[in-house]
């Protein structure tokens, strides 16, 4: 039991640092920093969308944006930080 929590915990952290990246990219591509039309960024922003996306839709349409702040993401992790505390908290 104790290896699937580590498991679990784990995989939420490698999961909470995708969505880190994915906002990180997604700042670069609209200041015009970086270029979606290079292969390699094009590539590695579709994975990150692909693997963030399923969770954070459901939060932007029940959350609005603030001035035109998405703060879906925020609201992920500090939701995965919950559930990973609880875990900590109650399962260890």
């Amino acid at each position: 039991m104790q290896s699937l929590l580590i498991l679990i915990d784990t995989i939420l952290g490698i999961y909470t640092w995708l969505l880190f990246i994915w906002v990180m990219m997604s700042w670069l591509v609209s200041f015009d920093i970086i270029n979606t039309h290079n292969r390699f960024v094009y590539l590695v922003m579709d994975f990150l969308h692909r693997i963030t996306a399923p969770l954070i839709r459901p939060i932007q349409r029940m959350v609005p944006s603030i001035s035109g702040i998405d703060v879906s993401p925020i609201i992920l992790i500090l939701g995965i930080w919950f559930i990973r505390n609880l875990m900590h908290e109650y399962l260890w």
